[in-house]
């Protein structure tokens, strides 16, 4: 059957400039936060968030960083917080930002520049 395959390898984290990296570490550090996120599922959780953002948080377990992050909208710092993408789509709905506001946030242009160089990509420029 040949050889079986070691069941421990070693931890590999390549290099993406400005793309912090979601593994085992920052899924448990980001745990809350992600948990929060997940919670807006459900309309009434998103209006709980809306009315007392601060208490909101901390129901969930927030730390100082993660709800600094939130209070200021800083994707990147939730990020670098243990927070995953997927989740955080759910929480940038509720502040009214969408994909494109995410990814200009992550590789540090404007909103018009990065839609730009989305469409010069696109484009073959």
């Amino acid at each position: 059957m040949g050889e079986a395959v070691s069941a421990v390898r070693p931890s590999i984290k390549p290099a993406i400039f400005g793309t912090p990296i979601f593994d085992g570490a920052a899924a448990t550090r980001g745990y809350a936060l992600n948990a929060m996120c997940y919670s807006f599922n459900d309309a009434a959780n998103r209006a709980a968030f809306v009315a007392d953002e601060a208490g909101y948080c901390r129901r969930f377990g927030l730390d100082e960083a993660q709800i600094r992050a939130v209070s200021e909208r800083d994707v990147l710092g939730m990020l670098a917080a243990g927070g995953n993408i997927y989740y955080l789509a759910k929480l940038a709905g509720i502040f009214g930002l969408n994909v494109q506001d995410l990814g200009a946030q992550q590789t540090g242009v404007t909103v018009d520049q990065f839609k730009a160089k989305l469409l010069a990509e696109a484009e073959g420029r």
